[in-house]
């Protein structure tokens, strides 16, 4: 039996590259693109999302890639975009200079061109999202929910994935003053993109970050190692629900 195809981590930015092995030639291929900023970066994919995947999707070979980074607005990932959107809503924050280089999108697709030269177009693909927070600090929830719109429409063009799925991780429960608003907004945004996509679903974050310090619980901006193992088992069973064609967990919690 041929091994499942592995990814090993990288550090700093974490793309995941691949160790050479091969697919089985008669299973469909599903491949998973992780991305976001911090609470992206600090989900170890080996310690909930792969066993999961492994028992949940037995049925066919699957695969990952991660792209994520701490503290990025999601203008980082859309590069031909973000600055019409800022004219729009009148943000003062531009993509110019320097800051273009941060092109996160693109590094996606250059892991997803690696990945289809050595193993071909992958039969499904499975966008997960975890990002928000530095949008909600920057005051820039106007946007968000274009912005997020225009993201997943982009990959589904550029990957040849007109029937790519998404899961997003919705913002916690984490409440960060003075841009509490911004925040609460981002999270509406992010539950009702989800809803409104047929090939959409959410994930609820709220009980991940629940962490004590000096004795008292506190909802902490960043998880819990408990909390981002079931961050990834929450993104695959999602991800399970609509590739049965089934209806996902609408509390955002499947079990």
């Amino acid at each position: 039996m041929l091994a499942r195809f592995r990814f090993l981590l990288a550090f700093g930015l974490t793309t995941l590259l691949a160790l050479g092995q091969t697919f089985a030639a008669d299973k469909p291929i599903h491949l998973f693109i992780l991305s976001g900023q911090s609470n992206m970066r600090g989900m170890n994919p080996e310690l909930g999302f792969v066993p999961e995947l492994t028992e949940k999707f037995s049925d066919r070979e699957t695969a990952y890639i991660k792209v994520a980074e701490g503290g990025k607005p999601i203008r980082y990932w859309l590069p031909n975009d973000w600055n019409m959107l800022a004219e729009r809503y009148n943000l003062d924050k531009k993509l110019t200079g320097a800051s273009s280089e941060k092109n996160y999108y693109s590094q996606i697709l250059n892991e997803y061109e690696k990945f289809t030269e050595k193993n071909g177009w992958p039969d499904h693909v499975t966008f997960c999202w975890m990002q928000g927070e530095r949008d909600a600090r920057e005051r820039l929830s106007s946007a968000y929910a274009d912005a997020l719109k225009l993201l997943i429409g982009n990959l589904r063009r550029d990957l040849k994935q007109p029937e790519m799925t998404f899961v997003i991780g919705r913002l916690s429960d984490f409440r960060a003053d003075p841009q509490r608003a911004h925040w609460e907004l981002i999270r509406q945004v992010q539950e009702q993109v989800a809803e409104d996509d047929p090939l959409g679903a959410w994930v609820d974050c709220d009980d991940l970050n629940n962490k004590k310090k000096d004795e008292i619980m506190t909802n902490d901006l960043h998880y819990t190692r408990e909390g981002y193992e079931l961050l990834g088992r929450r993104y695959v069973r999602q991800a399970k629900a609509m590739a049965e064609g089934k209806k996902p967990a609408d509390n955002g919690r499947p079990e």
